[in-house]
């Protein structure tokens, strides 16, 4: 079974080779997608270096600038798919997810689901985040879970794992949200088909600072489709009558 592990990066010199070192050595024959906005501290050249030493298990996909975190998934996503995975993962760059996590989540969906999560909200999970971290999560949680009725505990979780079914079922193009509201609507969609999602528990650590927070603050800010972090797409996907409501500009969930 081939395992493909998303991490769109920026500015993560310090952690790439690291983090990409790390997962070579805990999956047998997972390839690595890198997407690169562009960074200026040399993270795309670092990954191409990775990429010749690891022939056919790591490989970079460069992009103009910093697009987004959500487009960067997808972009990421179509290049595992036209690669043969049949299991995808997607994962921050910044340790904020643990390497060491990604088997679990690859043996939980292996026992017959479609989509698993990195949870920090079934037995088991957590944060050592700050007290205001963790009400901000909370609050995003709790108010994304009754607007959109899902039933997984960690909505705006990105550390996931797609069967290959469900990613080819969702049709990439037509997703509508380009930044961090991009899990939301994600998973809106995959509990709306009836798909099966798993969580399995993880520990996050406090924000680290650095790249990936840079690609989130400019998805907070919204992006060229005016596409905001808040709630805009996939809340107004679910209620429609609402969405002059929803379409207000909020920093909510960014690092949620």
């Amino acid at each position: 079974m081939q395992v493909s592990v998303i991490v769109p990066t920026y500015n993560e010199k310090e952690n790439i080779e690291s983090l990409i070192t790390q997962l070579l050595a805990l999956l047998t024959g997972v390839h690595i997608i890198v997407v690169d906005d562009n960074s200026p501290d040399g993270t795309g050249e670092i990954a191409d270096r990775l990429a010749v030493e690891n022939a056919g298990r790591v490989s970079v996909i460069h992009r103009l600038g910093k697009l987004g975190l959500g487009t960067a998934y997808i972009a990421g996503f179509k290049e595992a798919l036209a690669e043969g995975a049949d299991l995808v993962c997607s994962m921050d760059a910044d340790f904020s997810h643990n390497p060491r996590d990604v088997p679990d989540i690859v043996d939980k969906i292996n026992q017959g689901y479609d989509l698993v999560i990195g949870s920090r909200y079934v037995r088991g999970g957590g944060s050592t985040q700050t007290l205001d971290r963790k009400v901000l999560s909370w609050s995003a949680n709790t108010i994304t879970r009754e607007l959109l009725g899902l039933h997984t505990h960690d909505t705006t979780a990105g550390f996931r794992c797609y069967r290959r079914q469900a990613l080819e079922g969702l049709d990439l193009d037509n997703i509508k949200s380009s930044g961090y509201s991009f899990a939301f609507e994600m998973l809106f969609r995959v509990e709306r088909r009836g798909w099966k999602v798993g969580e399995v528990p993880i520990i996050l650590p406090r924000a680290p600072h650095g790249g990936l927070q840079d690609l989130q603050e400019r998805d907070c800010q919204g992006g060229e489709d005016g596409a905001v972090v808040g709630y805009r797409y996939p809340f107004a996907a679910a209620f429609p009558p609402m969405y002059p409501l929803l379409t207000k500009r909020s920093s909510l969930c960014c690092r949620c």
